[in-house]
């Protein structure tokens, strides 16, 4: 890692215990006037306050000291560089409490952070802007000088002045609204007062939304604000909202805090959501659901995302991390969490086998390289801050968090939780405080175990052997550190305590034996098991590792997949760990070839969504030889049997698992050429563009890809009427995830000049480079060049934030050649982004393992495409 920059936290002299606050945004010239009257406590005598202060100016500032003179500060020192303003005052501040006064001006910027202007379209097509904030990580500080770290907590009490049409939100509930004395179309609206809580959580709104409101059965108020005229696209969200609210008030047995609760669809916004406490903001496309127009996978991601911010209302705002360092315990905690309350509310979503695909192999994946990180990471300047908001904190964090709650159990688990809630409410804990709580519950050496999954990188591969005896199986059990380079670093001191659980077949879904790993190696004796019985490590693909198996139970194992006796997750976690290992080179890539063939008959999303995805990265990887159209031949081998089985139609009784496999399929056949998928295709596209016959949401997705793929200018031009038309942003943005699949070069370039025109959404420039990059050979080289021409703009927008991060990720990850991660390198040595330079040394390592893995594997994988039986597929 780079050299950390010198960084001091606050001093601890004057502490704050409630902001007054008040704020007067002004929509036309983007700028605000602030006034603070801080209640502060002065714990050391101090003749200067330092506090955080970003892209503020201060004209006036004075502290009384309780029953006493007003002394006025005569000097304001700015830190820009460590975002701090020092206030000098003339005499010393003597120990006690007394009245802070600030009166500062501030920007209204447009880089979706601190307080920012978000740009929206009135009915008759007029531009305007709203006013809304972002504070997380350290940007409470750009609205108003504040102590901007989460252990310095206080009370708010919040005034915002602002057009008499316009809605004000903040945290708290309303309790006063009169006319401004200055200005008659202005009023004068006043919140309730906050519990005590930290800056990052605070949020205030201004702008126009209709909504729609419900009571949950604890009595909370909530409500869904949406863009004025789409009230109906809050129902959903609402619904998911009032049933999660119980739900945790249940499960932690703690009631929600707040006397309301908001959630908001903002036009411009960087992240998914935000959890603020009592006003949660989302991006649209994670909160509005249109029931014509929206798909399967948008109705999830939405009950996914409600479940995610709920749950941060009580861990993250009731009891916050210490520092940033903890921050995996807030996501990744909400993370695992929201599956849970999905699963709740939608029983049929299957959401946890999803959780494997999506969150466990996401975070394995990074998790075996060199550049990954422990999920507790020591952060200190702000600038690294963004950098962990990454897969390692939300995804790994939400896989050890399931394996923990796995290896305690349901019911002390929650007996836990609700003893660190009640311990450290409206005060920061860290790590250790929560194992503390569950240890003290369960009786179970938590830390011991824990501390080997959080404070060094990486996860284990288990190498197993079996030997059968009479009428039990002796296993040989060894771990050493997985890695994504499959030479393990000869240093051996990785070690992890892994919870073990062993099946068989004769119940497939259930441990016959539990253990806990505690060394390098171990050998566990199973009773009763027969010579023609299987047995497999990690049921529910639950524990953090990779499994190797030998080759005689490994074959034992592969029938269980053609016949599917093995549970769903299992098939997927078998599959994706043999992909993983012949990644690494520990096993030939011909050899998962077989195993994928032997899928025919898989009739589960998750399973067939997860292989899609590394026959995927391997399509890419072959992208760079000159057989690529023999993987693709193999793709359509694979998946037109599931094809033929779904068809175009739902069928009646299907549910929401089949339509999003219905998508995944279709999509992916039309993608590789599959030439009666992409008549169909264009057909039904015709009749959707004629209007004859509107495509449903599930099918919009896998019938533009499969035109664009392959269409002409005429198909580009369509597409992007369609984008101009089209009213929901969901929409909007299924279009411009999939304008990269275009193959021609001209098209391909302006697609990308598209991405940056002021017809898509600043956040959402990002997935369209990243779906040109990850649409070809051809694509991925003009979306570097893109990158490098336009960096200072793509830098100035994003810089800071982690959507630099994932715009480097998207665009450069489908290389594999040394010479190509040379001159990445060599660019960002030039042109370095701080908050991004890890994902560039994860990027620069990936590309190099992509070109060996090439260099070892690419002519047996040849060889192995060849010589399969004569394609009949494509006839």
């Amino acid at each position: 890692m780079p050299d950390r920059r010198p960084f001091e936290r606050l001093p601890t002299d004057v502490r704050p215990v409630n902001y007054g606050l008040c704020l007067k945004p002004d929509l036309i010239d983007f700028t605000f006037e602030g006034k603070l009257e801080a209640t502060v406590e002065v714990q050391n005598a101090t003749n200067q306050i330092v506090m955080n202060c970003a892209d503020i100016d201060i004209i006036t500032a004075s502290y009384a000291p309780e029953g006493d003179e007003e002394i006025h500060a005569t000097g304001f020192n700015y830190q820009n560089e460590d975002e701090k303003v020092t206030l000098s005052f003339p005499s010393t501040l003597q120990k006690g409490a007394g009245m802070l006064k600030i009166d500062f001006v501030g920007e209204l910027n447009d880089k979706m952070k601190g307080f920012y202007r978000s740009k929206y379209a009135t009915a008759t097509g007029e531009v305007r802007y709203a006013a809304v904030t972002q504070f997380e990580a350290t940007d409470a500080r750009r609205a108003f000088p504040c102590w901007d770290e989460p252990a310095i907590k206080a009370t708010f009490d919040v005034i915002l002045i602002v057009p008499k049409d316009r809605v004000a939100l903040s945290n708290m509930n309303l309790i006063d609204r009169k006319p401004y004395p200055d200005d008659e179309n202005l009023v004068e609206v006043k919140f309730a007062r906050t519990p005590i809580m930290s800056t990052y959580l605070v949020a205030f709104v201004v702008g126009e939304y209709d909504f729609v409101e419900t009571r949950s059965s604890d009595g909370v108020l909530v409500r869904v604000y949406t863009p004025v005229g789409k009230a109906e696209q809050g129902k959903f969200a609402l619904e998911v909202a009032a049933k999660t609210l119980p739900f945790y008030k249940d499960y932690f047995n703690v009631p929600y805090p707040l006397p309301k609760i908001d959630l908001i669809a903002i036009a411009d916004f960087a992240a998914g959501a935000m959890e603020n406490w009592g006003l949660v903001t989302y991006r649209e496309t994670a909160l509005l659901i249109d029931p014509k127009n929206s798909c399967s996978s948008s109705r999830q991601w939405v009950a996914l995302v409600v479940g995610h911010e709920l749950a941060h209302q009580w861990f993250g705002n009731l009891v916050t991390m210490e520092w940033w360092t903890h921050l995996w315990l807030n996501e990744g905690f909400a993370s695992w969490i929201e599956y849970l309350c999905v699963d709740h509310c939608f029983p049929e979503y299957d959401i946890w086998t999803q959780f494997v695909s999506a969150d466990y192999t996401r975070a394995q994946e990074l998790d075996a390289l060199e550049n990954s990180h422990p999920i507790e990471v020591s952060v200190g300047h702000p600038s690294e801050v963004d950098e962990i908001f990454d897969a390692i904190s939300y995804s790994k964090g939400a896989s050890v968090i399931r394996m923990l709650h796995d290896y305690i159990g349901d019911e002390d688990f929650r007996k836990g939780m609700n003893q660190y809630l009640t311990k450290f409410q409206e005060k920061n804990a860290a790590t250790e405080d929560l194992w503390e709580s569950l240890e003290q519950a369960s009786g179970k050496p938590i830390a011991a175990v824990m501390n080997t999954w959080t404070k060094q990188m990486g996860f284990p591969l288990i190498c197993v052997e079996s030997e059968q005896k009479e009428d039990s199986v002796v296993l040989k059990l060894s771990q050493k550190k997985f890695c994504a380079s499959g030479a393990p670093n000869s240093d051996d001191s990785y070690q992890w305590m892994v919870p073990i659980s062993i099946c068989t077949s004769e119940s497939p879904a259930s441990a016959t034996v539990k253990i806990l790993m505690d060394k390098p190696e171990m050998t566990v004796v199973l009773e009763g098991v027969k010579p023609h019985q299987w047995v497999k490590l990690n049921p529910g693909t639950v524990g953090f590792y990779r499994t190797q198996y030998s080759t005689t139970m490994l074959e034992s194992l592969l029938p269980g997949i053609r016949d599917l006796s093995l549970q769903p997750v299992d098939r997927l976690g078998l599959q994706n760990d043999l992909f993983s290992l012949a990644r690494a080179g520990m096993i030939n890539t011909a050899e998962v070839l077989k195993v994928m063939e032997a899928f025919v008959n898989e009739p589960n999303y998750t399973v067939w969504s997860d292989l899609s995805c590394n026959l995927g990265i391997l399509s890419t990887l072959l992208s760079h030889t000159d057989f690529h159209e023999e993987i693709q031949c193999f793709v359509r081998d694979v998946f037109s049997p599931i094809g033929q089985r779904l068809g175009w139609d739902p069928k009646p009784g299907e549910g929401h698992l089949d339509a999003l496999l219905r998508g995944l399929v279709l999509g992916k056949l039309g993608k590789a050429g599959h030439q009666p998928t992409l008549e169909e295709a264009r057909r039904r596209f015709k009749e959707h563009v004629d209007g004859r016959n509107v495509l449903s949401a599930d099918l919009r997705s896998p019938v533009y890809v499969t035109v664009l793929k392959h269409g002409d200018n005429s198909t580009l031009e369509t597409m992007m009427k369609l984008h101009k038309q089209a009213d929901m942003q969901e929409e909007k943005n299924r279009i411009e995830r999939v304008l990269g699949a275009i193959a021609e070069q001209d098209l391909i370039k302006k697609v990308l000049s598209f991405s940056l025109s002021e017809d898509v959404r600043p956040q959402d420039t990002v997935c369209v480079i990243g779906g040109v990059a990850g649409g070809s050979k051809l694509g991925r080289k003009c979306a570097w060049n893109f990158v490098k021409d336009n960096w200072e703009e793509l830098y100035n927008r994003y810089q800071g934030g982690f959507l630099i991060s994932r715009l480097i990720k998207l665009s450069l990850d489908g290389f594999a050649s040394d010479k190509m991660a040379a001159e990445i390198k060599a660019f960002f040595d030039a042109h370095p982004a701080p908050s991004a330079e890890r994902t560039v040394q994860q990027c620069c390592e990936n590309i190099l393992l992509n070109a060996g893995w090439l260099k070892r594997d690419a002519e047996a994988i040849h060889h192995y495409l060849l010589q399969r039986k004569p394609s009949s597929s494509t006839v």
